[in-house]
């Protein structure tokens, strides 16, 4: 008799606890871009009531009425963010997160490019890094064994100066502020420092959130990388602990493997391995507000010699700020190329 009465209590229970079970629904759309309004609400499945709701976006508060909050996305970087709403029911809260990606509001710009100059290059550079200051290149070349920085002539493209890295590591992408040389690794986890007049090495420092190390700039405030990803660091100048990141988007998707890095009148132009192109990206949001079709250039550099690896890409931005001139040139490849990018008509 007891345990006829405790079955009966047990489903009674299993009863009052079906009928009060909530189950909430998170109503936002997957994509969305930058200039369209976004809406979000919570339901319950059941239709059961809901006493109030607190949305948030990447922990920043939203107002809200009748559990639907519409608001603008200016100020948001582009890329993932994610979504909470907690609800409040019964005397009970819960919290429910749904993830969004903010997408650019147009389609990039198409650039193409004509030849302005052509410079001599070192075959056996397999170029991860460049950059140009005080009329001299300077080179950050990989390949375990074979990873060096480099002061290259550009007139002549001899090597005047050069400091190989420990076999070890693999260098990446470089770049020059206040008289130093900042040089990545590929998945050795650390950066170099070295001073620009010597070469020889004064520090070194780890990478704290991304895991790979590929191209490299700054905007003369912040050291820029790039890992590989979609993400673009910021780190800071003093401590190079990577503090904040944008994502490149166009207005239909992310774009992954940006490798080397140059920033160029406000912008960061991006190549990104296995593509001979140059992406033009906004620093504050990550737009990609263009992309420069170079694929003829590897056909010119083909026709004077044989590109012996698919890894031998366009890979290689230098920026002459003050005579506005533009370089780039290829892993492996004989020429440095002066080019003028233009918009596509």
């Amino acid at each position: 008799m007891l345990y006829k009465l405790f079955i009966g209590f047990m489903v009674i229970l299993t009863v009052i606890s079906c009928k009060s079970e909530y189950k909430f629904v998170l109503n936002n759309p997957a994509k969305i871009k930058s200039n369209q309004p976004l809406t979000i609400s919570i339901s319950e499945k059941g239709n059961k009531p809901i006493d109030s709701v607190q949305f948030s976006i990447d922990n920043q508060k939203v107002k809200s009425t009748n559990n639907t909050a519409t608001f603008n996305l200016d100020g948001y970087k582009l890329g993932k963010h994610n979504i909470t709403a907690i609800v409040f029911y019964e005397n009970k809260t819960e919290k429910v997160t749904s993830p969004i990606y903010i997408l650019a509001d147009t389609a990039p710009d198409i650039y193409t490019y004509k030849i302005i100059n052509t410079y001599p290059h070192d075959k056996k550079a397999y170029t991860q890094g460049l950059e140009y200051y005080n009329g001299f290149l300077y080179e950050g070349t990989g390949q375990k064994g074979e990873s060096s920085i480099r002061k290259v002539n550009l007139t002549t493209g001899e090597v005047l100066q050069q400091k190989d890295l420990d076999a070890q590591y693999f260098g990446e992408g470089i770049t020059i502020l206040n008289n130093k040389i900042y040089q990545l690794t590929w998945k050795g986890g650390v950066g170099f420092v070295y001073n620009l007049e010597t070469f020889e090495k004064e520090s070194e420092f780890k990478y704290t959130k991304s895991r790979e190390g590929w191209g490299l700039t700054n905007n003369g405030e912040k050291i820029i990388k790039s890992d590989g990803t979609e993400n673009i660091w910021f780190l800071n100048l003093e401590t190079l602990v990577e503090e904040s990141y944008i994502e490149a988007y166009t207005d239909s998707r992310k774009v992954e493997n940006l490798n080397e890095l140059e920033y160029v009148n406000g912008m960061i132009y991006a190549n990104v391995w296995q593509q001979n192109s140059i992406l033009i990206i906004n620093p504050i949001n990550g737009k990609i507000e263009g992309v420069a079709n170079l694929n003829s250039l590897k056909e010119h550099i083909q026709k004077e010699q044989t590109l012996q690896d698919r890894d031998d890409v366009l890979n290689g931005i230098a920026y002459d700020n003050d005579n506005n001139r533009l370089f780039v040139t290829g892993k492996h490849w004989g020429k440095l190329y002066e080019i003028e990018l233009f918009k596509k008509e």
